[in-house]
């Protein structure tokens, strides 16, 4: 059994305390957790994370309800023990890579610690992971064990944080090759990757001549695909030709002279062959309209 013995409060919990001994689970190769308010208990912990009334990384304090709070980052938002947490470990999890750990604080992290503190400024509407993790609580009508229910909250926020940080690994390796891509696009205006990547945001930081996208994708075809006037818009930069809308396979084939071309959609943001030469002959008539 491990020495380090880790402490939280007892009774109901919310999404800070549950994916900041998350993060521990993921870090230390074991460690004693107790729920408790025993001042005693709290005091002899290594490490005591959401309760105890004090903030000081070195000795393992990471509780934010003192008077005064444990700081904030530079946009106002305050941290909870989450972020307490995350400050401390996050960068090691993330392989120290300061980018992933910023990416998974900007969209993780700091949503929990502003929904804890009540600093509601630009969180979203609707169900919050933060309300999410807090289901695990039974409710008034139940008489379930609050440790169980903590415990399944906090291997459920283990994996979700596992996912978030290979995301944001993608997304800021993604962001390398497709400015990469863009660099040395033979016309600017048909970006090729090699394969699919994420591309949109970087796009439209990069390029503001890019109109076109090819790729290969899962299923073995090439495609093309327009490139928005902006990330989530519907309004492209340059359609496709009007005569490809809705068409597949053979009509398609008629249409486009090539005999591999697979499909358009009928929106004209999209379409495939099965080749990357036909594709890209796809690309050189679009540009033509």
């Amino acid at each position: 059994m491990s020495d380090i013995t880790v402490v939280t409060h007892s009774g109901n919990f919310h999404a800070d305390d549950v994916f900041s001994i998350a993060v521990l689970k993921h870090v230390l190769p074991s460690f004693k957790l107790i729920r408790t308010r025993d001042k005693a208990l709290i005091e002899s912990a290594d490490i005591v994370v959401d309760v105890g009334g004090e903030y000081n990384p070195d000795t393992g304090r990471f509780d934010h309800h003192q008077r005064g709070g444990a700081g904030e980052r530079e946009n106002g938002t305050p941290y909870s023990s989450f972020g307490l947490i995350w400050k401390k470990y996050g960068l090691a999890l993330c392989d120290n890579n300061q980018a992933v750990a910023d990416r998974v604080d900007s969209g993780l992290v700091s949503n929990i610690d502003a929904i804890d503190c009540g600093y509601v400024k630009g969180v979203v509407e609707g169900i919050t992971l933060s309300q999410t993790l807090s289901m695990f609580n039974p409710t008034w009508e139940e008489e379930g064990n609050f440790d169980e229910c903590f415990n399944e909250a906090v291997d459920f926020a283990a994996r979700l944080l596992t996912r978030f940080i290979a995301s944001a690994h993608g997304s800021v390796n993604a962001k390398a090759i497709v400015a990469k891509a863009i660099e040395i696009a033979e016309d600017a205006r048909v970006i090729v990757l090699e394969k699919y990547t994420p591309w949109k945001k970087t796009v439209h930081i990069l390029s503001s001549d890019a109109l076109f996208m090819v790729y290969p994708s899962h299923s073995g075809q090439w495609i093309i695909q327009t490139v928005p006037v902006e990330p989530g818009s519907f309004e492209d930069r340059k359609s496709l030709p009007k005569a490809w809308a809705g068409l597949s396979d053979e009509e398609f084939q008629a249409e486009t002279g090539l005999n591999d071309a697979v499909f358009c959609h009928n929106g004209l943001f999209i379409a495939g062959t099965k080749s990357f030469e036909s594709t890209m002959k796809l690309a050189e008539v679009a540009l033509a309209e």
